[in-house]
């Protein structure tokens, strides 16, 4: 077997935490509040803000896009050694998500551009009853960190 054809075995996950919210306004602010208090509980106080960020413009898309009378969303937080991945799911399968460009007079329609340049990876999965939205932030080891100590990757499209 090569290396190309090895399957990839999945990283042991360390942290999880999966909520289902009404699909509210309230509900935003509730993730937003919840994925932050728990990124810094988790050892990776520098990395609460993009993550709160990225749920908050995940959540508001499930939210305006994604939400059926009496259908909730999820949002399911996963650390691992190496990435931390915010994935909200919602019951609307048929309305996928795409990067466009908003108008200067437009009020909305920039939250997917603002996940496409904050996180490592994002993308779209099919569910059996709607979709789930992900994005996911890498953490790297610094040099000058000692062994186990992890930090998000200074991205250079970051200033």
């Amino acid at each position: 077997m090569t290396a190309a054809e090895q399957i990839s075995v999945p990283e042991p996950v360390l942290r999880e935490d999966r909520l289902d919210y009404t699909p509210t306004a309230r509900s935003v602010s509730l993730s937003r509040r919840r994925t932050a208090r728990l990124v810094a509980e988790w050892g990776h106080p520098g990395l609460s803000g993009d993550a709160a960020l990225l749920v908050s413009e995940l959540a508001t898309n499930a939210l305006l896009h994604g939400a059926i009378e009496g259908r909730l969303f999820r949002v399911h937080l996963t650390l691992t050694a190496t990435t931390f991945r915010i994935a909200v799911s919602d019951a609307r399968g048929e309305r996928l998500p795409g990067l466009r460009e908003a108008g200067d007079d437009e009020c909305y329609g920039r939250g997917l551009l603002i996940v496409a340049r904050l996180a490592d990876r994002w993308g779209v999965e099919p569910r059996t009853v709607g979709k789930t939205v992900f994005a996911e932030l890498a953490l790297r080891q610094r040099p000058d960190m000692p062994m186990g100590s992890r930090e998000l990757r200074a991205s250079p499209s970051r200033s």
